[in-house]
């Protein structure tokens, strides 16, 4: 694997950053377990021995968990549709991480050494955002889910650029690499939870820049959906 996807793992830049993340606990798994997941297997007995580590680190947290592995979550789940992937139990915990695409390729190509298992948050769309940090510096930040224009976000443009800049320039020194795309939320006090590290490349998807291609010697601020166009005066429509 290159290097600036090993450093995005989460059980290598959680300790960096684990002030400013959910509370995390992994389950690391044996090249037998990870075959399991690879093949989607939740009920031989390899899969109950994960299932019964993943029980006890489980319990740590109370309520709704959720659960991830390095580098994708699973998030093309009917689990993940329907309850933004919390999970209560470690055997549901296990089946939702077998059932998704995402990650048993990721289990083929190598890219599986844990689960990780986090509180679950249910968090506002509109306050998740990619920041694009090049060079240490932030230099682009995208609005991260894309499904439509909130309007809270364009009278807060300026203030969550403001944020997204001070948490870059004060803790830059302690990213493992100095270009990297950030995913974070804003809680309602304007704190910040890193939710995830990705390559500052494809596969990482550039959101609102569109392309990767971009002049990263000057700043792009803030994108976002922006509000849907309305028609005015007289409209003449012919088929």
């Amino acid at each position: 694997m290159e290097p600036k996807f090993e450093l995005c793992r989460i059980p290598n830049w959680y300790p960096r950053l684990s002030v400013y993340s959910l509370p995390a606990a992994f389950v690391y798994l044996q090249d037998m377990e990870i075959q399991a997941l690879e093949n989607g297997d939740a009920k031989s007995a390899v899969a109950k021995g994960v299932i019964e580590r993943l029980d006890t680190t489980m319990n740590k947290f109370p309520f709704t968990r959720f659960v991830c592995v390095d580098l994708v979550a699973p998030t093309d789940t009917d689990r993940f549709a329907q309850k933004n992937g919390a999970v209560r139990s470690a055997r549901s915990a296990w089946s939702i991480l077998c059932s998704s695409a995402k990650v048993r390729n990721s289990a083929k190509r190598g890219e599986v050494s844990a689960i990780c298992v986090r509180p679950f948050r249910r968090m506002d769309p509109a306050r998740e955002f990619r920041l694009f940090v090049k060079d240490g510096k932030l230099k682009a930040m995208s609005q991260y889910w894309l499904t439509r224009h909130f309007p809270q976000l364009q009278k807060k443009r300026e203030h969550y650029w403001k944020l997204g800049q001070n948490f870059v320039d004060r803790n830059f020194w302690c990213f493992p690499e100095t270009d990297l795309a950030i995913d974070i939320y804003f809680t309602s006090s304007d704190e910040v939870i890193v939710n995830d590290l990705n390559p500052f490349c494809p596969p990482t998807d550039p959101l609102m820049l569109n392309t990767w291609e971009q002049d990263w010697r000057i700043t792009h601020g803030l994108k976002i959906v922006p509000p849907p166009h309305q028609l005015s005066g007289d409209v003449t429509v012919s088929f």
